[in-house]
């Protein structure tokens, strides 16, 4: 508005400029009377005329002026309506109740069924709440009829001289406007005036409105003074059928490997291998080709494929049925084949693609395979894994981690320790073993632990008070990042997602981090480990180190102590030898009892207390069942020393239950809900516990749920139990 006054202001004494001459000639010639009296009389003469000239010019050409700007203005105002009323683009000003005020040609001829007087019902994803919240400009997406529409919404403040945006008004206001400067021609002098102060002072319009007596034109001016909102409506179904046949065109990468190739091949016949592997083939080719994609074999056990966007959401849609269908080709095989499945989309090119391919079938392995794993970008989507990961009985991975391990060592001067928050038995017993054998290549070592829980202070309590071991054997967090250098080694052990590590600051700033876990791998991991030895077939990381420490090539002595805390964290994870047990997991408690464990002493070291026997009682009779097959219950934290042990002990109770595929027992305890699910083969809870943000095994896993009541939760891990069984996930 102030840049409008000035502008009117500059015009006015433009137009005045005669007169102000005339007053400069008149003081001239003052002057010049002053100093010679007789030229002044003379130039009195030629001050006159000049004088009567520019008032005559003033007074009879300024309405003529002033009418042809007033012309001007109207015929640029009607060019602007004319315009917008007829550009391509579907426009309409509304209110803030969705009433349209006006509207173009185009937005007509787009919609023309049904009413069109309210936005709301062209588009009735424009909510109520949208328009009177709006306070800046946002774009919307809506459907109308078979089109897509892509809807721009900018609010605005109209005043009373903004008359042109309602057609209707313009056509009434105009005619007035055009009669208004026709008689501004025949108009006095004396009028000329009070029409000069108007158009100076800016109140043209506003007179001229007052003026205006029909009632339709003063609601449409009252209706502008309001906040409007200026909508222009743009048809994106093209735009959008185009796009997506490009996303659906684009190229993806996959890698097939059979992950018991030599284990199936070995348990039939000579004669009929090559049948085995030409109908594995077959399959797999078969399979490929109906989704019109090309596959190529790279080794007898590993295949690539190539396909566009659309037939990998084919595989998707089917949940890659190829995982079930090659488990039914046996020609006298004792063991089933499965695949691990890994795909790479959404990348910037081939490489990019390829990269992210192999990423997955890193995980779809590191999970124990007999899944796909689907890399989009930065998301990781998980499809299979339903049965166990089956043992290898070679060693030679063993072998090589340990050797890996050993030259690593050899390299460092120091190693920290850690395991996971909430340190149990197996993670405290593995962290001893990758001590014990730091120790032996003569590294200092330490051992990053928090504060123990109930369950696991006895075995805590007999390193930290023996004599034989350091005083500093067990550190904190903050004491570890003090001691922490460039020639320190982090040994991870019993976890590998780096959030619910002891210290996940120590990550960040090791380089040189090893991992060894037992723990199937989800979407978050420790990506910058330079040796990550994981393996879902263990039965515990207590295990695994008990191979490393065989293998390592030094003469690593366990004592009786350290024999009987890794036997336990084998003990306690097997829950005595019964889940996820296999040959290697027997040798590793054999070469245990050999180096002195007892169980007799682990045994009395891991008993219950008696508030937490009643605990884990009162957890079974408060259980409930849901669909048949699952039973939910609640662990009293107050009653238990060691909360979330004995949440675990129960849920392993619970399962126990004739027809029970599914325990979970929740137990609130620090503020947050730990989750435990069991199962013992017909239930992945490994994956259910992934949807809720958990993870573990497939018969043996968990979760820690914050922010959430305990019925929430409840309902929570029911909708995904409900959600697995509709897709086939839990027959």
């Amino acid at each position: 508005m102030k840049g409008k006054n000035n502008s009117i202001f500059s015009l006015a004494v433009y137009l005045r400029w005669p007169l102000i001459l005339s007053g400069l000639l008149v003081l001239l010639d003052i002057l010049l009377f002053v100093i010679n009296p007789a030229a002044g009389a003379a130039m009195l003469i030629f001050v006159a005329i000049f004088v009567c000239f520019s008032l005559g010019l003033y007074v009879y050409s300024r309405r003529n002026i002033y009418a042809g700007l007033i012309d001007f203005a109207q015929g640029f105002e009607s060019a602007e309506t004319k315009l917008l009323n007829e550009m391509g683009t579907a426009s309409a000003i509304v209110d803030k109740n969705g009433k349209v005020l006006w509207k173009n040609i185009a937005f007509d001829a787009a919609f023309t069924d049904g009413d069109t007087s309210n936005i709301q019902s062209v588009f009735p994803d424009i909510s109520k709440d949208i328009l009177v919240n709006l306070d800046e400009a946002s774009l919307i997406h809506s459907n109308y009829g078979d089109r897509r529409y892509l809807i721009e919404l900018r609010p605005s403040a109209l005043s009373g001289n903004s008359y042109n945006y309602d057609s209707s008004y313009n056509d009434m206001y105009g005619s007035e406007l055009r009669e208004y400067s026709e008689d501004m021609r025949s108009h006095t002098d004396a009028d000329n005036d009070s029409n000069e102060s108007d158009i100076v002072d800016g109140d043209y319009y506003e007179q001229d409105t007052e003026a205006v007596e029909d009632p339709d034109i003063q609601d449409l001016l009252a209706e502008s003074d309001k906040n409007v909102i200026f909508m222009t409506v743009t048809d994106e179904t093209e735009r959008i059928r185009y796009k997506k046949a490009y996303e659906e065109s684009r190229p993806c990468e996959g890698l097939i490997y059979l992950d018991n190739y030599d284990e199936a091949l070995a348990s039939v016949e000579e004669v009929r291998r090559s049948l085995l592997t030409a109908l594995v083939d077959r399959r797999i080719s078969g399979y490929i080709n109906s989704l019109n994609g090309i596959v190529k074999k790279l080794e007898k056990d590993k295949y690539f494929f190539f396909m566009k966007e659309k037939d990998i959401q084919r595989m998707v849609d089917d949940r890659f049925s190829i995982l079930d269908e090659v488990k039914t080709i046996n020609i006298g095989n004792d063991m089933d084949i499965t695949l691990s499945i890994g795909v790479g989309k959404a990348g910037k090119d081939y490489n990019d693609n390829y990269e992210s391919a192999r990423a997955a079938i890193e995980f779809a392995l590191g999970r124990g395979g007999d899944q796909a794993v689907l890399k989009d970008g930065e998301n990781v989507i998980f499809f299979g894994g339903k049965t166990e990961a089956k043992e290898k009985h070679a060693r030679v991975k063993a072998r090589v981690k340990a050797q890996a391990l050993r030259d690593l060592l050899n390299t460092c001067d120091k190693l920290i320790v850690m395991g996971h928050k909430n340190a149990d038995v197996d993670s405290l017993g593995a962290a001893i073993g990758v001590w014990r054998i730091a120790t032996t290549f003569g590294k200092k070592a330490w051992i990053v632990i928090g504060k123990p829980s109930r369950s696991l202070e006895p075995l805590y309590n007999r390193f930290k008070n023996n004599d034989a071991y350091p005083d500093d054997l067990f550190i904190s967090g903050d004491e570890a990042l003090e001691l922490i250098d460039a020639q320190t080694v982090v040994a991870v052990v019993d976890v590998n997602r780096p959030s619910i590590t002891e210290e996940p600051r120590l990550l960040k700033r090791a380089g040189n981090i090893t991992v060894v876990d037992h723990h199937r791998k989800t979407a978050e991991a420790i990506d910058n480990a330079v040796l990550t030895y994981v393996e879902p077939y263990a039965s515990s990381a207590c295990e695994m180190i008990t191979e490393i420490i065989q293998y390592i090539g030094m003469d690593v002595e366990l004592t009786p102590l350290e024999a009987d805390a890794m036997y336990g964290g084998i003990t306690i994870d097997t829950q005595n030898f019964v889940n996820q047990t296999g040959v290697r997991t027997f040798e590793a408690a054999a070469f245990l009892k050999h180096a002195g464990a007892n169980t007799t002493r682990v045994r009395k070291m891991f008993r219950d207390s008696y508030n937490d026997y009643m605990a884990k009682a009162e957890a079974v009779d408060r259980s409930e069942i849901y669909r048949e097959h699952f039973v939910f219950s609640e662990c009293n934290a107050e009653l238990a020393d060691s909360p979330t042990v004995i949440g675990a002990q129960a849920a392993n109770s619970l399962l126990e239950i004739d027809g029970i595929k599914a325990a979970i027992v929740l137990t609130p305890y620090n503020g947050q809900i730990y989750v435990s699910a069991r199962s013992i083969d017909d239930v992945n809870v490994q994956v259910m516990m992934e949807k809720i943000g958990g993870g573990g095994h497939m018969s043996v896993a968990g979760a820690q749920l914050k922010d959430i009541t305990m019925d929430e939760a409840k309902a929570k891990i029911k909708s995904v139990i409900d959600d697995m069984i509709e897709q086939g996930d839990i027959s």
